[in-house]
């Protein structure tokens, strides 16, 4: 069950850390879970790999020259009020560049995410779990075929392997005290939620985004293990997701087809699946990404209690 909040004596000791690829993916997935345990009292980080620079201005009202000339540091912009908005405690940047689409002159850059070595890259993600040592780690699943940006694959690779070698000593020894972060979770977007999007629109007569092709790369309900009521927080991810204004237009019907009021009801959860975990057996369903998570910090499960602020 829910617990009511996560305040008190164990709120410095909970840490939960979103791993993305670019500014605007930490407002289109998992912000209103954030938003909840933020203010549940959880200590919330979010790790953002690159800078985005390759995202195309998807607002018409924000596609200007002075714009296109300054978007790297617009999105930098954008990613802090939207961090802001959902209540992340610390935003972290991996410093890597965006590496565009596959074949594309962008993804052939040495600099860019995807081109990194992999060993550098799980090194600097271990480097802020043992920082800031998280319990929870939320990122991407192994299937990105829906949209195979070569930056969610990365982020998929790296945050596996960060969450293993982050409790191990013999891994990344110059990168601080092994910590064993306790569950990781994948974001998904499930079927049930998208259709039930699309058929309310249409109920209400509006135009839906969602046609047959677009719905059949959303599924994995069998997957999904823990749902996460954030009806309350629906106007947290709008406004999130309205901080990115070079990327999300306003007028998106895929985005903000549906009135707030009602958005809010027709399917107030978000969905994860968890991939791994170092607690044993698991319910059948959780409400909690914490499940189980006091209890072993109290017992000082994986390693020394953690630290944050």
């Amino acid at each position: 069950m829910w617990m009511a909040s996560y305040r008190g004596s164990m709120a410095d000791r909970l840490c939960l850390m979103s791993v993305h690829a670019h500014p605007d993916d930490e407002s289109s997935k998992g912000a209103g879970t954030v938003a909840r345990y933020h203010s549940q009292g959880v200590h919330t980080v979010l790790v953002c790999c690159t800078g985005g620079e390759e995202g195309e201005i998807l607002n018409p009202a924000m596609d200007t020259p002075d714009v296109r000339d300054r978007l790297t540091d617009i999105r930098k912009e954008e990613l802090a009020a939207a961090a802001e908005v959902i209540g992340y405690d610390e935003v972290v940047s991996l410093g890597y560049r965006d590496s565009g689409m596959p074949d594309s002159p962008a993804n052939a850059n040495p600099a860019c995410f995807a081109r990194a070595p992999l060993h550098e890259a799980v090194g600097r993600l271990v480097a802020e779990i043992r920082r800031t040592r998280p319990q929870v780690i939320l990122t991407y699943n192994e299937d990105q075929s829906a949209y195979p940006h070569p930056d969610h694959l990365r982020v998929h690779e790296i945050s596996v392997a960060a969450f293993d070698a982050a409790g191990d000593p013999s891994a990344y020894p110059e990168h601080g005290d092994p910590f064993q972060p306790l569950k990781l979770y994948y974001t998904i977007w499930s079927r049930k939620r998208m259709m039930a999007v699309h058929n309310k629109l249409l109920e209400l007569g509006l135009e839906s985004p969602f046609d047959e092709d677009r719905l059949a790369r959303f599924g994995e309900e069998e997957r999904v293990t823990t749902r996460i009521d954030v009806g309350e927080y629906e106007d947290v991810r709008r406004r999130a997701l309205l901080a990115h204004a070079t990327q999300i237009d306003p007028a998106s019907p895929f985005w903000f087809g549906l009135p707030a009021e009602v958005a809010r009801e027709i399917h107030p959860w978000e969905e994860w699946r968890l991939a791994k975990s170092h607690l044993g057996a698991r319910p059948e369903e959780e409400d909690d990404l914490f499940e189980g998570i006091v209890e072993a910090v109290q017992s000082g499960l994986g390693s020394t209690l953690p630290e944050v602020g």
